[in-house]
């Protein structure tokens, strides 16, 4: 188990992380799937995780493999084009990770997620939550819409919640 990486957990609360994603950043970041929603047949959902549980960093889980874990508790993989895409924060690590689903991870390859992911964790490390978040959703939105985008046929229906979570 690394120490450090304990200790991060530890000092990590549900507070502090509320306290950066106020109900105002919430609602900021679900208007936002919302819109981009409309560009395209994809399904975004946000996540974010103060910490993980001692028993997760005792097995020393990486972020990528709780993300996935993630991806299927909040049924992200349940969509009618296996297209949907979770955006995964994990506060503790200062890391963001994107996990998308056998659809989208076909036709987008894994360095241009990253890309975004790194995007992200630069606005976050300069307290820019809101900024961050929306932004992440937008170029998230963006990806897929190169690849599925909505047609003048689509009845705009939501397979998933556009709201974020709080873990």
């Amino acid at each position: 188990m690394n120490l450090v990486r304990l200790i991060r957990h530890l000092g990590s609360t549900r507070w502090s992380t509320r306290r950066r994603f106020t109900a105002p950043v919430l609602e900021a970041i679900e208007s936002s799937i919302r819109e981009v929603e409309k560009r395209h047949t994809g399904e975004i959902r946000f996540a974010v995780e103060s910490a993980l549980h001692f028993t997760s960093l005792w097995h020393d889980l990486p972020p990528r493999r709780r993300a996935t874990q993630v991806f299927g508790q909040l049924g992200v993989w349940d969509t009618a084009e296996n297209n949907g895409v979770l955006i995964y924060v994990l506060m503790a690590d200062h890391v963001v990770e994107i996990v998308a689903d056998r659809g989208i991870a076909a036709r987008i390859p894994q360095p241009e997620w990253d890309q975004v992911c790194r995007e992200i964790e630069r606005q976050f490390r300069a307290g820019e939550f809101e900024g961050g978040a929306v932004g992440a959703v937008q170029a998230v939105g963006r990806l897929i819409a190169r690849h599925f985008p909505a047609s003048p046929t689509d009845e705009g229906t939501d397979e998933l919640p556009n709201q974020p979570v709080l873990l």
